[in-house]
């Protein structure tokens, strides 16, 4: 568990969030010392000011402590504080040249490092990251999922892209996996919900933004729990197994997913017929000078899967997207 502010702001400030989270079970508390804006001018944290502050907390409440880090500067500043742990941000993930630069300032130390995934979804920005701090000899490496930026307008400030993190975890099982509920939510009443949502992937952890008055706060106001909401949040999370001690119920569960599978192949062949009539209707357009996109043709489609998804009781917009991957593929088959 890492909770804490945003933003280190006061001296007081600090102090008094770490001791009302004293005896929650937080493992490291966390503070932001240099903050990432979008917009300059609005307040981009106390920088260096604050290490005294965060030094305090680790010695009067026997919390470990842990900061962003951006620059090599960043990362100087804190390994001669000990900082226990450090996290990438997902602006600076994103940016090979800043990872390198961070990797080549952490070598030769054994602090712990988180990643963040960066702001858009791509599993092999998000591992090439984490493999430059291996390459610059650190063992202490995990990951913290904190969604991806988005143009749709979503419940959350930023979209989960739970299948990105599930593949992530397929392809590094033994990567120590965190979840930063807080950012992706973007408001403290969803935060619970994004939590628990994160646990179904069998995390190692959460990363929540904790604040003692979070109607004050200088950053991200609205998604900052107070202490006592980190608390409840923390008795209503229902933590599941990943199998059932009954072995009816597994028995149940593998009856289910051999049908599951059954149905797999069968949808997989009607796409390679649905690919083959594409490939078809292809020559047929080339043959006659016909365009490849046609607007309407695509308008009345969706309309027709969209009206049987209700007979079925499925969700239109699971049903659209799928049709919509499965259009993309068919005008590649016309090209």
């Amino acid at each position: 568990m890492i909770a804490g502010p945003c933003s280190a702001e006061t001296e007081a400030q600090v102090l008094e969030t770490a001791r009302q989270l004293r005896g929650m079970g937080v493992d490291y508390f966390r503070a932001g010392l240099w903050k990432p804006r979008t917009t300059p001018g609005y307040f981009e944290g106390v920088g260096a000011k604050a290490i005294p502050w965060m030094q305090r907390v680790r010695r009067e409440f026997g919390m470990p402590i842990c900061t962003e880090v951006a620059f090599r500067e960043h990362v100087e500043l804190c390994l001669d504080a000990g900082f226990d742990l450090l996290w990438i941000g997902a602006r600076t993930s994103a940016n090979p040249f800043l990872m390198q630069e961070l990797a080549d300032a952490l070598k030769g130390s054994d602090v712990t490092v988180l990643v963040k995934n960066p702001i858009n979804p791509d599993v092999d920005l998000w591992l090439g990251a984490v493999e430059r701090l291996r390459r610059a000899g650190l063992e202490k490496v995990g990951v913290i999922h904190r969604g991806f930026s988005s143009y749709e307008k979503i419940r959350y400030r930023n979209a989960p892209g739970w299948q990105i993190a599930l593949e992530l975890r397929r392809r590094c099982p033994d990567l120590p996996f965190f979840s930063d509920p807080s950012h992706m939510a973007g408001s403290a009443a969803l935060v619970p919900e994004a939590a628990q949502h994160s646990l179904e992937l069998d995390i190692d952890g959460l990363m929540v933004e904790v604040h003692c008055n979070p109607a004050e706060a200088l950053s991200d106001a609205v998604q900052q729990l107070t202490p006592d909401g980190l608390l409840r949040m923390l008795k209503s999370l229902h933590i599941r197994s990943a199998e059932s001690p009954d072995p009816a119920v597994r028995k149940a569960i593998a009856c289910c997913r051999d049908e599951m599978d059954a149905l797999d192949v069968r949808i997989v062949e009607h796409l390679a017929d649905r690919m083959e009539i594409s490939r078809r209707l292809g020559e047929l357009k080339k043959d006659n000078n016909l365009s490849i996109i046609q607007a309407d043709r695509w308008a009345a489609v969706v309309r027709n899967v969209c009206a049987a998804a209700r007979t079925r009781d499925l969700r239109e917009d699971f049903v659209r997207s799928v049709f919509s991957v499965i259009h993309d593929a068919s005008i590649d088959e016309q090209n």
